[in-house]
């Protein structure tokens, strides 16, 4: 049998036992040896690299600065971002002095008042004004009640309170709440540096919404606001005016400036309206200054009534107009008027810097004022004027 490879007998995988080496074809020349290269400059390698680096380093620059226009944005950009879901978009925070910070701080220690009285249920709004519980509001929000109120803070926690006392010609009343602690107290500031144009809040549940936070501006202060309580007597307020947003509901509720400071206590709208259930805010609403009503809640707390302050002189009810003032119609013996040597007949003109046109002005200031404090009038006898300086003193009634 014929094999098709050409040394079938020599074939070595047919027989185990002959010789078999791998050997190198024979007219295959050896490679010769590479040629030694020269040595390179070591000032050489380093300048290569050198440009190696840059170059890199200004590809990586361009490439970088590419791919942040295209997919990137500017900090302030992404800060503005709304983001809808719940993404993880930065979210901005109000400023420390900004009016959303005030609210947050003063809306822990506002509280919305129910009392039950007859044919329903009377809403107001107050504050808490002592680590004791005592919450300062209006007495025409407690008028009418037994006694007895619910009060609701911002958080929607509830809890019961005891009225300590009233005092209807300033209208302010002080209730204590039971069985709380950890109250948020609100910090009281000094009406006395409160001036038109000064930006304050409003604070309170205005037709039962609680929590509702309006801003306006101081429109005057000292402004006379008389108003009856409907259980025969006379309010009188020397009031803060401001065109914040006051309506059914705020009664009682802080006025605070942008401190967060209690400078006031929502009292009195002025309407347009026929009858006071559908008056609303029109941008007139008076305050009581907060040193007044702190004084009366003070006493109110300590002594379960306030003291009245009064000046010593029945006036003549008439209005003289702007200016013309208020005539004493009889000088009380031995009271502050006397002291000062205001004599029956003497029309006052102004008190303390305030100029005089109707009783009603001069019984308002005289209440705002502390007993004890003094405060110089400019007056009229006969065609001369004068001045005086009269030392307030305390109802002993």
């Amino acid at each position: 049998m014929s094999h098709w490879w050409s040394d079938a007998l020599n074939d070595p995988w047919r027989d185990p036992n002959t010789p078999v080496r791998l050997i190198q074809p024979s007219g295959a020349p050896a490679a010769p040896p590479p040629p030694p290269q020269p040595a390179q400059p070591p000032f050489k390698t380093w300048w290569v690299a050198g440009i190696v680096g840059l170059v890199s380093a200004l590809l990586a620059g361009l490439l970088g600065g590419a791919l942040g226009v295209r997919y990137g944005a500017p900090a302030e950009d992404k800060a503005a971002e709304t983001v809808l879901g719940g993404g993880t978009g930065t979210v901005s925070r109000p400023a420390p002095d900004s009016l959303a910070a005030v609210a947050g701080m003063v809306l822990p220690s506002v509280v919305t008042i129910r009392v039950a009285v007859d044919g329903g249920t009377a809403l107001g709004s107050g504050f808490v004004a002592t680590d004791m519980g005592h919450v300062i509001t209006n007495d025409h929000v407690v008028a009418g009640g037994s006694g007895n109120a619910t009060v609701i803070f911002d958080d929607g926690s509830t809890a019961q309170a005891e009225l300590v006392g009233t005092d209807l010609e300033s209208d302010v009343a002080v209730l204590k709440i039971l069985h709380k602690s950890d109250l948020t107290v609100a910090r009281l500031g000094d009406s006395n540096f409160v001036a038109a144009g000064d930006q304050v809040m409003a604070i309170g549940s205005p037709l039962a919404l609680r929590g509702t936070v309006t801003a306006g501006i101081v429109s005057a202060v000292d402004r006379p606001i008389t108003t009856t309580s409907g259980r025969g007597g006379t309010r009188y307020y020397a009031a803060i005016q401001t065109d914040a947003a006051v309506n059914h509901g705020n009664s009682g509720g802080p006025l605070v400036d942008v401190a967060g400071q209690v400078v006031g206590i929502n009292a009195v709208i002025k309407s347009l309206a026929e009858d006071e259930h559908s008056a609303g805010n029109i941008g007139l609403a008076f305050a009581i200054p907060i040193n007044h009503a702190q004084r009366v809640a003070n006493e109110i707390i300590q002594h379960g009534k306030a003291r009245r302050t009064v000046i010593g002189a029945e006036l003549e009810e008439s209005t003289r107009g702007p200016g013309a003032g208020v005539r004493l119609r009889e000088v009380v013996a031995s009271g502050p008027a006397e002291a000062a040597g205001l004599r029956s007949g003497d029309t006052l003109v102004s008190f303390g810097s305030r100029p005089l046109a109707e009783p009603s002005d001069l019984i308002a200031l005289v209440r705002k004022t502390a007993p004890g404090e003094t405060v110089k009038v400019a007056y009229k006898r006969g065609s001369t004027s004068h001045d005086a300086v009269v030392t307030l003193a305390a109802d002993p009634q």
